[in-house]
Order: C-alpha cells, then structure tokens, then sequence
C-alpha cells in the first residue's frame, strides 16, 4: 500500500507526534496515557486490498457477499430485513400459547400489513421432545413459545397463509433444533394437504445441534445420535425439499457467556462438523454449502465499530474455510448466507428499557454499514416478557426506515474499506476466529469439546469474567451498573394491549392438554403403534435414514413425545457435563 520509505517517514512523523504535540497535549490533563488511539498505515503494513477486501460479491467477501442490493428493496413491515420482488421472506420470531393463539396472532398481523411468512418460537416441552401432560412440561406450556404437540398444531398454525401469502410463495423460519425433523416432517405434510409439492417450499429449520449443548440447553440426545438426525435432514432435504435450507448455525455462544469474537470461532467449528458429516453422507459440498445459513449478521456487541469488524471478519472466515479447508468449488460455497442481522437481545436491559430503542438503533447503524439493511430489532420492550409490543414494533420499523430513506445509510457498500482502524481490526478479528477454531481442532474437533466438557469450561471461564467486569464497573451498562442516582428518570411509553394475550397463555397448558387427549381418542392408534415400532427399528440401524418414516409417524398424529420417546429408548439422553 506504501513503499517502506513511505512508511518510515509516517514512523518518523508518528513519533514526533507522539512526543510532541500528543505528550504536550496529556501534560494539560496531568496524564501521560491516552484514552484514545489514533491509527496509521503503519497499522496496516501488508494491507493488499484485493486480498483482504476484494470487490462486493467476489472472493474473499469482505466488502460483502452480492455486489449490489437488489433494485426496489426496502425495509419489510414484520421485521427481518428487506423485502424487494420475487425474495420469499419469514417475518419477525414469533408464536405463544396454543396453536390457536398463534394462529390468531398471524391473522391479525397479516391484517396490520404484514406480508411475510412465518417465523416460529417453540415453548420448551416441543423443543424437548415433550408432550404437554408430561410432568417436566407443567408451567412450561405455550411460556417460551407456541406448543406443538401433533400435526394438528401446525395445521392450524399455518392456515392463514394461503393464496399470495402460501408457503410457495413465502419462505417459513423454525427455531427448533433437536427434534427439528419432526416439525419439519410437520411443515411438508401440512404442504401437500394444500397441494404444494415439497419442492416449492422456502424455509430454514434451525437444526443446529450442536450449539445447544453449551449455548441453550434445550438437547435431547447425545451428541452423536443427534449428528444422525442432522445427517438425514441434510440427505432427505437435498433430495425432495431443494429449496429448503438445512441449517442456520447459530451464535447462541455469547448469550452463554462467550464474547463475540469466539462465539463466531465456536459457530465456525461447528459448520465444519455440519459439512464433514454432509460429505461422509455423500453429499456434493457445493450442492449443500449453499444451503447453509448463519446467524453472523447482526449486530453482537455494544462497542459498534467492532461489531462492523466482526460482520467484515465472518465473512472473509467462511470464504478461507469453504475454499481451503473443506475443498468446495463453487463460488456460492464461499459466501456466508446470513439472516437479515438483529441487535443480540441479551444485549438489551430490564431496566430503563426505552433505552434499548437507542442500543438497536445504534445496532441498526453497524448493520446497515456492513450489510446493507438496517435492521431495528428486537424491540425495546424485549426483556420484559415473550413478544413484542405493537409499539415497539413500530418504533422498530420506523427507525429502519429512517436509516434507509432519510439518512441514506444503505447507498454505499463497505464504507470502511481500506480505513486503517477498521482493516487493522478486522484482521485482528479474523486471526482471532482462527485460534478459536483451532483450539476446538486440537481437542478433536466441535463434538469432542462438547463430549469432554473443554467447550462448556471455556465458556462458563468467560462468563464469568464478563460477569465479574460488569459487577465491578470496569463494564458500564447504563441504568443497570451506572447512572443509578435519584436524578436518573425511568422514561416509560403508553402501551396498547399486548399482542400476546396474557389470558391465553396462562390457559395454554390446560388447553393443549385437552387437545392431546381429543387426537389420540380421533386417530388410529394401531396405525400410530405400527409405524412407532418400525422407527424404533431402524433407529437402531445407524445406516437407515429415519426421515421418511418420521414423515409417515407425523401424518398418523403421532406426538412429538411420542416420537422423541421412541428414539430417547434407543439413542439415550444427553447428560450434562460438570463445570470444574
């Protein structure tokens, strides 16, 4: 970038400065540290610009993975990013209570102008395998998200899109993992009730395992099983439902406790397990690869121009790893498919809550800056309970909007290219990835840190720093840790009724308990026993793919107790490891 006597001359120049006017400057303020650093090529030595940055939409990636937005777009009423012609969306995470409820929930945002499909929250007995009458799911019912207990329940979840809303015509989100094929299983058989072939649905299941055993917590088998249900997703998918994604690896590390740089080395190693296991299924990397999405987008840090940094980083990562470590061909291999970005919730506070609009508002920048779409989410109201007011999701809406249209955040692609600070970062970022990632190879890879307890130790170690930080100052959170005095105000906003009716969830778990009882009285239990003993033998075979016979065990109403019940006799459960 600068020819060595260039460079000399801007050291010899830095250090006059330093010693002059910057020394002279810290004398008035009896201090000889800065508490700010100004950054020169000299932090950027061996910056070569094709290399590291290259052109949006070529290798590596780094200014972006498409070379332009599409013409038209703009910000989406429902949340999650941009909508433009011909692009199937999913809407903003959603679902509560029943099936009914959510149901309800979906017709009333479609009326208020939502056009996008949807984006389902699971409460904890579905995504652990539990039915509602079973004594670990009391009191958890409809709480964290919508029950689904039979293919009843997504019947009637999905009976508002129909004709131009259709699920050929809209791209449907599941936050599911463990048993993500039963609820995918469900998706397709409520599609052919409708007449659409398989093969015209969009969508993207969560079913990334691995994270959860660290991140979330909500697995149900160990490990190795579950890299087999994984497995025959990937295989059946590729095969009948082409236009389905297989997977979104997540980055549920930070809410765990990890810090955002190596909860991205973490999500990193675990794609490298997902594509391991599509080529030891047979599958062709550059026909799976593409079909891999990442939660990388989005903003995962308060400190802002990291977070720019970090977005740059991932995706020069995932190009290097694609390209140089797991072999793919193809140049969409390369490049990182990532949900439209949100603000982390977990960066959001209980307290003094309207300042989160400012925190999402300031996330929407970064956004906006490194991919293009300013996204405002999730709403300011976020830590105060599931869901999100129809006020803040106005709010939420409006200052996308405004980022897009009046302040014009969106017309220039990777506007820090070539700054010395953000280059000088981004690499720093990116080689910090790469220790993490491998630090997980050397333990053996993503499911023996998992299976030894070297991840939840590293994770948990982290927490606690970053616990111990925010207990002792050294981390300010405004209105949690800082600014607590008596002057302070607590600025609230007039709500209007929740779009979530507390009355019904509350009744939720007593409802979906009569539902259960109403299907197995109604279908045909021999045929339900039938087709359950037959998963409970193949299950056994490691070299049968369960999918289709899940498919079968779904449309005889079998319960997703019922189905994970069978397979918890032949798999195990996941036992959770001790932190030392």
């Amino acid at each position: 970038m600068f020819s060595p006597e260039k460079l000399e001359d801007i050291a010899k120049k830095r250090k006059e400065w330093e010693e002059g006017t910057l020394k002279e400057s810290l004398k008035k303020f009896k201090t000889s540290e800065s508490p700010n650093r100004f950054y020169t090529p000299l932090d950027i030595r061996d910056f070569d610009f094709l290399e590291k940055v290259g052109f949006p939409g070529e290798y590596p990636y780094t200014a972006g993975v498409y070379p332009t937005m599409v013409p038209g777009t703009g910000p989406v009423k429902g949340g999650s990013g941009f909508a433009a012609a011909g692009l199937a969306r999913a809407g903003r995470y959603s679902g509560y209570a029943t099936a009914d409820d959510t149901r309800d929930y979906y017709e009333e945002m479609i009326a208020r102008g939502w056009r996008v499909g949807p984006n389902l929250a699971f409460d904890l007995p579905t995504q652990c395998g539990y039915d509602p009458d079973h004594p670990l799911a009391l009191g958890e019912v409809g709480r964290t998200g919508v029950a689904v207990t039979s293919l009843r329940d997504m019947e009637t979840i999905l009976e508002p899109f129909e004709g131009e809303l259709g699920l050929d015509r809209l791209a449907m989100n599941m936050n599911i993992n463990a048993p993500a094929t039963i609820l995918i299983a469900m998706v397709i058989a409520v599609a052919e009730q409708k007449g659409i072939s398989p093969d015209k649905l969009h969508g993207t299941p969560q079913n990334d395992i691995l994270k959860e055993y660290t991140g979330r917590g909500t697995y149900i088998f160990p490990p190795r099983p579950s890299l087999r249900l994984t497995r025959d997703s990937f295989v059946y998918l590729r095969k009948n439902v082409p236009s389905f994604n297989l997977i979104s690896i997540s980055s549920h590390f930070r809410e765990a406790g990890a810090d955002s740089v190596r909860s991205l080395g973490y999500q990193f190693a675990n794609a490298m397990t997902y594509a391991r296991l599509a080529q030891e299924a047979g599958l062709d990397l550059d026909d799976v690869l593409p079909r891999f999405t990442f939660q990388t987008g989005g903003c995962h840090t308060m400190i802002i121009l990291q977070a720019i940094a970090e977005a740059r980083a991932s995706r020069r990562v995932w190009a290097k790893l694609a390209k140089e470590r797991l072999g793919a061909k193809s140049p969409k291999s390369w490049m990182i498919r990532t949900a439209p970005g949100r603000m982390d919730a977990n960066l959001m506070t209980k307290q003094r809550p309207l300042n989160n609009l400012v925190r999402t508002v300031l996330g929407g920048v970064a956004i906006a800056l490194t991919e293009g779409i300013p996204v405002i989410e999730p709403g300011f109201d976020e830590p105060l309970g599931l869901g999100i007011s129809l006020e803040a999701q106005q709010l939420s809406e409006d200052a996308a909007r405004i980022m897009f249209h009046e302040a014009k955040l969106c017309e220039v692609t990777d506007p820090f290219a070539g700054s010395y600070y953000m280059e000088a970062l981004t690499d720093r970022v990116e080689a910090e990835i790469w220790r993490t990632m491998d630090e997980v190879e050397r333990v053996g890879g993503a499911v023996a840190a998992i299976e030894t307890g070297y991840l939840k130790r590293e994770v948990a170690r982290n927490a606690y720093h970053i616990q111990k930080d925010v207990e002792t100052g050294k981390r300010i959170i405004v209105g949690v840790n800082a600014f607590l005095g008596p002057e302070e105000i607590d600025i609230r906003v007039r709500q209007s009724p929740h779009p979530y009716d507390p009355t019904r969830r509350q009744q939720a778990e007593e409802h979906q308990i009569a539902r259960l009882k109403s299907i197995k009285q109604e279908r045909d239990n021999q045929r339900v026993a039938a087709v359950l003993k037959r998963l409970r033998e193949e299950a056994r075979d490691e070299q049968v793919n369960l999918f289709p016979t899940i498919i079968e065990a779904v449309k005889t109403y079998a319960t997703i107790g019922e189905i994970c019940g069978v397979l918890r006799q032949v798999f195990g459960e996941h036992q959770e490891f001790g932190v030392i």
